[in-house]
């Protein structure tokens, strides 16, 4: 992207939680970052007032484009944000070599009397895991809590038998535990306790957050304000892990979420990839003759044409809609997977969520590609229909401009650049180099430049051997003014070709400021699309011409030493250069070493090291 488009592209960004991936030309992640607000967080980096880290600076000068996944909370772009780093190490993002993970929480269920605990790994123990959490702080807090206040043990006996002459703990004491390990408790009292702490984690929170609540105003009420404090913080932690983390899966499995979303003119179905209960990406498609079809239809044969050529087929697809054929869907794909693969279309809990995340997305990529579209098209045939209304001409599709570039007249060349719908044609560029204008003479060196493209196309047309030199242009739109467009229709007239031509009205400081046609100036809002275009063309036939230029004047600096040296001509002058390669080797070479040179007699090599070592 140019400047231009990324910061249309900025001014599209949502302000809503999400995950920016920055990328460089050749499409490598270079960085990843979260935002809780995308729009404001991804423009800072080109705001030329925010005050930038060296590294910061290198990443943003390396940005080509990007893109974004929206998330519902900070919390879910965090856990994104990570899981995005582990997939692609970005360059520019600060990277942990032990690789740290998130916090879980930990309930063993498959102990007779379970503990709550926090760990880092997750193991295929039985236990009940949940998580991964974002906040360590919020974690121990509510550990602490669940602990206190259900009494659970925090100790690591086995209690598998209970024997009442064990020796009870310190928070026995405290009474922070009611001693299973005695037998104080009843097992099944004490699982009643731990279907409370997985009640909560599993996603049943009100219950608990209104006891918090209760006992919070119930210590204030007595004016224990301490107490009250306790529970407040308690109820924050509380509140902080409640919030929904659908970015990842506590079940470790592969799973595909799929979103559609549509507008008048396209369908596009959106894939979200779980992978070991991670979200690692995020793809998008476009169906092609979809738009008259239904959801269920569009899913259905999405279905068939991605699983039929991925090499990686999940565990379970989530899907928006109902199928028909579902069955025979998931033999085929238990078929191609070699083990069980369901489709499902949840209706409630934290799956659903994560459907309409992939929808929410697919929305938004719909809408995003659609105005970038439509700012294309403005830009474009747009542009294009304004100016053709402008001048009060029939059409402008191709459009083809012309310059001329020179050093004080010598290595005189002109360029040629074609637009087409508002769009450059580069396999239609041509250049000239100069042959019967000698000094800087930028009419005659155009009227050349003009009368051989031309000419080349009518001889093409006569001859039945077309090239893009038998296309004609519907408007010549001219860098200069009323000179270069009275050399242009010169040679139009004197080769009997009808086709407008558009000349360039500056200012003092050489910028467009009105276009020249049928010997009258017609202002142009600088503000328009057209007036846009036009500067581009004009960009563009400068780059071109200097291009091409700078190329010529490179060889010949390279080979105009050699040229002064009496006897090396420009067939000796090749033969110096392939085999010395530059002007410095030449120089360090000795009479011998020239002289071995085939073609380089030992006179013409001793002549050409006196050259360099007078």
């Amino acid at each position: 992207m140019n400047q231009e488009q990324i910061q249309e592209e900025l001014n599209k960004l949502p302000k809503t939680p999400g995950v920016y991936i920055m990328q460089d030309s050749k499409d490598n992640v270079i960085y990843v970052g979260k935002a809780v607000n995308l729009r404001n967080r991804v423009r800072s980096y080109f705001r030329v007032s925010t005050k930038k880290t060296p590294k910061i600076q290198r990443m943003v000068s390396l940005i080509d484009h990007f893109d974004y996944i929206l998330t519902d909370t900070e919390l879910e772009a965090l856990v994104l944000e990570n899981n995005l780093i582990k997939e692609y190490s970005p360059k520019y993002n600060t990277l942990l070599k032990d690789d740290k993970t998130y916090p879980y929480i930990k309930v063993t269920v498959q102990e007779k009397y379970p503990r709550v605990i926090i760990t880092r790994k997750v193991k295929k123990d039985k236990a009940r895991y949940f998580g991964p959490y974002t906040s360590g702080t919020a974690v121990n807090d509510m550990v602490d809590f669940f602990n206190k206040l259900y009494k659970i043990r925090t100790c690591n006996r086995s209690l598998e038998t209970v024997d009442r002459n064990n020796r009870a703990c310190l928070n026995y004491h405290v009474k922070q535990c009611d001693a299973p390990c005695m037998g104080n408790i009843s097992e099944e009292d004490y699982k009643e306790r731990i279907k409370g702490v997985i009640n909560f984690l599993g996603g049943n929170y009100d219950p608990l957050l209104k006891e918090l609540e209760g006992k919070m105003l119930e210590c204030s009420e007595k004016l224990e304000f301490e107490e009250a404090a306790k529970y407040r913080e308690l109820l924050k932690s509380a509140t902080f892990i409640a919030q929904k983390q659908k970015i990842t899966d506590n079940d470790g499995e592969n799973k595909d979420y799929l979103g559609i979303a549509r507008n008048d003119k396209d369908v596009l179905v959106s894939v979200f990839f779980i992978r070991e209960g991670k979200m690692i990406g995020r793809e998008h498609f476009y169906m092609k003759e979809a738009i008259d079809d239904s959801d269920e239809e569009v899913i259905g044969s999405f279905l068939k044409l991605y699983y039929a050529g991925t090499p990686f087929i999940p565990k379970d697809i989530f899907i928006p809609v109902e199928l028909e054929e579902k069955e025979l869907l998931e033999n085929w794909l238990t078929s191609k997977r070699g083990a069980k693969v369901s489709i499902k279309s949840p209706m409630k809990g934290q799956k659903e969520k994560m459907l309409e995340l992939a929808h929410q997305n697919a929305v938004m990529l719909v809408k995003r590609d659609a105005e970038k579209h439509q700012n294309e098209m403005a830009k474009t045939t747009g542009a294009v229909n304004e100016l053709t209304a402008l001048l009060g001409i029939e059409s402008a599709n191709r459009i083809e401009s012309y310059d001329i570039s020179n050093t004080q007249g010598f290595n005189s060349v002109g360029s040629m650049v074609v637009y087409e719908n508002g769009k450059p044609k580069k396999s239609d560029y041509r250049k000239f180099r100069l042959k019967s204008v000698e000094g800087p003479d930028d009419y005659a060196s155009m009227y050349e430049v003009l009368t051989r493209r031309f000419s080349h196309g009518l001889t093409e047309i006569e001859e039945d051997n077309k090239t893009s030199f038998a296309i004609f242009p519907d408007l010549i739109l001219m860098d200069g003014g009323l000179g270069q467009v009275h050399v242009a229709e010169q040679v139009l007239r004197e080769l009997d070709i009808n086709v407008p031509v558009c000349g360039m009205v500056k200012d003092d400081h050489h910028r467009t400021r009105g276009l020249l046609f049928h010997e009258q100036v017609i202002a142009i809002d600088t503000r328009s699309e057209c007036f846009r275009f036009v500067t581009r063309v004009q960009d563009e036939v400068h780059r071109f011409a200097i291009e091409y230029h700078r190329s010529l004047r490179t060889k010949t600096q390279v080979h105009s030493v050699l040229d002064d040296i009496e006897g090396v001509g420009p067939k000796r002058r090749r033969i110096i250069m392939k085999n010395f390669k530059t002007i410095d080797d030449v120089k360090s070479a000795s009479v011998e070493e020239l002289a071995k040179v085939e073609g380089i007699p030992e006179n013409i090599a001793r002549e050409i090291y006196q050259f360099f070592h007078k």
